[in-house]
């Protein structure tokens, strides 16, 4: 089986060399063999581990989620009703960050109506608007 140094496994993975080091931390990939040098040996099913954690990023999911999702791969067995629930309540999560972003939206739009842009900040009404907030 060839290895590949962390180098190249990075730039094959498309990620950077400490975000290896990183989920080698967090326990997403195993610590591979070192070479008597002391380079890490790794294998080509690790670009493959590394390339799925990064497309679960990017459809967010954290790092303890795409654990999760890592032990279910692993298994062949498992019934794919598992990732199915996974995927449910990851929409439903984003779901409720929408919402929660459309009522921030809403209120940064009424506190931006509240100002003509005009006059000096020691007047400025969304300002006293944040003060008023904090109490």
């Amino acid at each position: 089986m060839a290895t590949m140094t962390i180098g190249k496994l990075a730039k094959q993975a498309g990620v950077g060399v400490e975000t290896i080091r990183f989920y080698e931390r967090k326990g997403l990939i195993p610590e591979p063999p070192r070479r008597e040098s002391g380079y890490r040996e790794y294998g080509e099913e690790t670009v493959d581990r590394v390339r799925f954690i990064r497309s679960a990023k990017e459809l967010g999911f954290t790092l303890r989620e795409i654990d999760g999702l890592l032990s279910i791969r692993i298994d062949p067995d498992r019934p794919c009703q598992e990732v199915n629930r996974r995927i449910e309540a990851k929409v439903h999560d984003i779901e409720e960050r929408i919402r929660m972003l459309e009522r921030l939206k809403t209120t940064l739009l009424r506190l931006d109506a509240r100002c003509l842009g005009e006059g000096p900040v020691s007047e400025c009404p969304i300002l006293e608007a944040l003060e008023e907030r904090e109490h």
